[in-house]
């Protein structure tokens, strides 16, 4: 155990991650030595950077912080800080049962765990951040918040109401991200498609995606979580017309019936869900669509059910995950539904969904077969090199395996001609010139 050393542990989605990597790059600047995620927590300070959005994410969480409180105990790391959405929520309640743990901090104050340490918070490098990625790829959030108000999240209550940030302020991180050797920009918030509204009063994600696709040195952009109400459609041209603009999108539907949608707070319909699906196929071409699923909500029926998994097998979903519904206390439909869908019947459900799924994609997957695609090398794992198409996202679509008899530059574009197919992956032949 060394004096100035800190382990950061973060947990949860990309947006925690973000703010991670500008802590980490505040730590530095104070001289500090930092590990982000080590195998082994050793330093003398620790940080976790807890989720608190659904029952897995929150139980996850403490237990790691209890594992700290246990190594603290036995005197292995110094201080332990925890900050993130699980302590923005519940800090109260655990300051009571977990007394080792030095200072909680909630989502937007944790800059106080450096003056905490009787160090500097340096607003000169304030987007700054240090990538804990892989260097050609990085995740840049450009709003805090959310307005939607859905039934089952919590995400408002810790977040609050929507901050958009600046359109230069965006861009200017952008480009340092550029400067860094980063290619690829993977574009996140709680909800993109609301972005400028709280500022402009209207979405104007699309001219923020127009200029951020113009700066030299930006081969990919992605866009992550969508909403489908009120959805800014003049993005479709620009996702279509530019192509650094991967066609890809993230836009969690949760469901397709009428009387769960309105019970969810979703302010859509079938219908229009449907409509609205249709169109951006139309106006993007190709475009790969990745959604989630909740089943098990609140008053969820054999025929709603039902619906769902004909809405899976009449939309063919290129990429789709799906989770069952979990209570999380303060949320609308913990205060006034009950959670009357049994736990094994919401696991058997699930279950079954993911398997149409799992058909659905190795169909998807094998209609790939014999085609080319542009292909972000991103690692050599084994005997493969691993990789990605413009239509798959980081850790959680399928990836292309390409065998390592040719060396192949990490974190540059091959093309590569797809020559074998299963439900997960893709394998393929980098062609030669």
């Amino acid at each position: 155990m060394r004096y100035g050393s800190v382990d950061i542990i973060t947990l949860g989605c990309s947006k925690n991650l973000v703010d991670s990597e500008k802590l980490i790059a505040q730590f530095r600047a104070e001289g500090l030595k930092v590990k982000h995620d080590p195998d082994k927590v050793s330093a003398e300070t620790v940080v976790i950077n807890t989720c608190g959005f659904i029952g897995d994410a929150q139980e996850e969480s403490i237990n790691m912080i209890l594992e700290c409180a246990e190594l603290k105990k036995a005197r292995k790391i110094g201080r332990i800080y925890v900050m993130g959405c699980l302590s923005q929520k519940f800090h109260k309640e655990l300051m009571a049962e977990i007394p080792e743990v030095d200072g909680w901090y909630g989502k937007f104050d944790w800059g106080g765990i450096l003056k905490e340490m009787g160090r500097k918070w340096h607003g000169e490098i304030e987007n700054d951040r240090v990538i804990t990625t892989p260097p050609h790829y990085a995740y840049l959030k450009i709003a805090e918040g959310c307005n939607r108000g859905c039934a089952y999240c919590a995400i408002p209550l810790m977040t609050g109401k929507y901050r958009s940030r600046s359109q230069e302020d965006i861009l200017d991180e952008a480009r340092k991200l550029v400067a860094k050797g980063v290619k690829e920009i993977q574009l996140i918030a709680q909800d993109l498609t609301y972005y400028g509204t709280d500022i402009a009063h209207k979405p104007v994600l699309a001219d923020l995606v127009q200029r951020l696709s113009d700066i030299p040195g930006v081969e990919w952009l992605r866009l992550h979580y969508g909403y489908p109400n009120n959805f800014p459609m003049d993005l479709l041209p620009v996702m279509r017309e530019r192509d650094n603009v991967c066609k890809y999108m993230d836009i969690a539907l949760q469901h397709i019936s009428d009387p769960v949608l309105k019970r969810m707070h979703r302010n859509i319909t079938a219908r229009e869900t449907r409509e609205f699906l249709a169109r951006i196929r139309e106006e993007v071409p190709g475009i790969h669509l990745r959604t989630t699923l909740m089943v098990g909500f609140p008053g969820e029926t054999d025929d709603d059910y039902a619906q769902l998994l004909d809405f899976v097998r009449e939309q063919r979903f290129e990429r789709m995950g799906a989770f069952a519904y979990s209570e999380v206390e303060g949320t609308y439909s913990a205060i006034h539904y009950k959670d009357d869908v049994p736990d094994d019947v919401k696991q058997a459900r699930l279950s079954r969904l993911m398997r149409v799924q799992q058909d659905i994609s190795a169909d998807i997957s094998a209609a790939k077969v014999g085609k080319r695609f542009k292909t972000m090398i991103d690692r050599l794992e084994g005997d493969y090199y691993v990789g990605r198409t413009e239509f798959d996202s980081p850790e959680v679509d399928p990836e292309v395996l390409i065998k390592a008899d040719v060396e192949l530059p990490i974190g540059e574009f091959r093309n590569v001609m797809i020559t074998e197919a299963d439900a997960f992956d893709l394998y393929g032949k980098v062609e030669t010139n």
